[in-house]
């Protein structure tokens, strides 16, 4: 693999390319999942390939290409230099990069089993394990339970002199349950909604998540959500779960944090940006108790890696510190607009895509509070848990969240469920709401393998870390 590399940069700077980077990509897949007792699907896929990144003239060129070989590395190269000229002849200012020191290393995450030497049958027995237990309840009509993993090995050479090699194994899955009476079909999911969690390491990752150990508890609550009342529309205070918060922290703030967006750069499947360059330092984007990372360092996430695919080391980055916007989600070529160095933020969906801004953990930092301690001190507000579906505009500004299931808070006690809960705000009036954040006790990192951005789009792997959080005075019930 480092003979095909670094054949391709030779190749590239034989070409006049000024800069090159490329990648050697190799990945497995594998997933297996049930649904009402029955296996629904079980499939794997492998892909391997050179993505060639370049400079000339000036302009950006980028060519892939899955033929294995020095011979069609350098030809891939050669394209890619070509394809930089093409641009040059249109583009309006030369491509500029922030310095960056040469890096040779070698890393690896960690993974105690090998998932993908799991027999396929024991898999499919953990599904239906879980998947009969929560057919137990009368009232859940249709259950589904899944797992999924995904190993990747890459090569990555520069012309600067970088040669790093990374490997890791991501493993993840959940359960759902679905009660229906009446017209109505209600949800409960673990260990989160939209296919569950996921984080990096081996087969010992699903075993902890102990789905057919929860299997009763999900599926007994989506059934108690066919009796409760309806979220009550009103304007109260809502302490949302990590889950939950940490998807508000992926759409409310990763999303207009990429700085590609603020620039006008990229406006694809998540819009731009209502951030603008001279709000860095100055914009109140929340209140004290709102501290936002943005941290590829995290152990066990699925955003964690040792350098991104510029070979920009890995790094923990303040986008927010304590309600203060004080940082932007960077590449090399985009944080010259704010003087400042690439803070490790591309990365590339696969050898046959170019690198993007995208997000790696961004969290929520924890605060002091204990949950029990946070519901005792509400007089009157609602209790939310796991997404069920979101909306927000393309400048990330105006936003509305369903959860699957809610609790009202009654003179500081957790008392009626109710069913179909939801709360809408405004990006920064919301997080200046914000004035309790659990601590570290009750913090937890959520891995999200599906974020979509680009054309051709691209899937990024990332996560958010988030303890349950209180926000004052929001909208919930809305459309009632």
């Amino acid at each position: 693999m480092w003979d095909t590399v670094e054949a391709a940069i030779d190749a590239a700077e034989f070409a006049g390319a000024s800069y090159a980077d490329a990648r050697v990509v190799n990945t497995r897949e594998h997933s297996v999942s049930v649904a009402d007792s029955r296996l629904d699907a079980a499939t794997a896929r492998a892909a391997s390939g050179i993505g060639i990144r370049v400079i000339a003239d000036g302009s950006w060129g980028f060519a892939s290409t899955n033929e294995s070989g020095i011979e069609a590395a350098s030809r891939c190269a050669a394209d890619a230099v070509a394809i930089a000229r093409a641009s040059a002849r249109v583009a309006r200012d030369p491509v500029s990069l922030a310095p960056l020191e040469a890096h040779v290393a070698s890393w690896s995450a960690p993974c105690e089993r090998d998932p993908f030497s799991v027999p396929l049958e024991d898999k499919i027995d953990l599904l239906l394990s879980a998947d009969a237990a929560m057919r137990q309840v009368e009232a859940v009509a249709l259950t589904r339970a899944s797992l999924s993993f995904y190993e990747v090995h890459k090569y990555f050479a520069s012309t600067i002199g970088s040669r790093i090699e990374q490997r890791y194994t991501e493993s993840g899955g959940g359960i759902a349950a679905y009660a229906i009476a009446n017209g109505e079909v209600l949800t409960r999911s673990y260990p989160n909604s939209h296919g569950g969690d996921w984080a990096q390491g081996g087969y010992e990752i699903v075993e902890g998540f102990d789905l057919a150990g929860n299997a009763p508890r999900v599926a007994e609550e989506a059934a108690a959500l066919l009796s409760a009342e309806p979220c009550p529309s009103a304007t109260m205070d809502l302490i949302i779960d990590g889950s939950q918060l940490g998807l508000q922290v992926h759409e409310s703030v990763g999303h207009p944090t990429e700085l590609d967006r603020v620039l006008g750069d990229e406006a694809a499947f998540a819009g731009t940006s209502f951030l603008r360059l001279e709000d860095l330092g100055e914009l109140r984007y929340g209140s004290e108790h709102v501290s936002i990372t943005a941290d590829a360092t995290v152990p066990g996430s699925i955003a964690s890696y040792a350098f991104d695919d510029e070979g920009v080391p890995a790094q923990r980055d303040y986008l927010v510190t304590e309600g203060l916007l004080t940082g932007f989600l960077t590449s090399r070529e985009s944080a010259r607009a704010i003087d400042r160095s690439s803070n490790g933020c591309m990365r590339a969906d696969g050898w046959n895509r170019i690198p993007l801004i995208r997000m790696n953990t961004v969290s929520l930092e924890p605060g002091t509070w204990s949950l029990d301690d946070l519901i005792a001190d509400t007089e009157r507000g609602l209790y939310v848990e796991t997404n069920n579906s979101w909306s927000i505009d393309d400048k990330r500004l105006n936003f509305q969240f369903a959860c699957e299931i809610g609790w009202l808070i009654e003179s500081g006690v957790k008392t009626r469920m109710v069913k179909n809960p939801n709360y809408t705000g405004i990006t920064p009036r919301f997080w200046n709401s914000c004035d309790a954040v659990c601590s570290r006790d009750h913090w937890k990192v959520w891995g999200l393998p599906n974020c979509g951005k680009g054309e051709p789009m691209q899937v990024a792997h990332v996560a958010h870390g988030a303890a349950p959080a209180r926000f004052r005075n929001v909208q919930v019930g809305v459309g009632r």
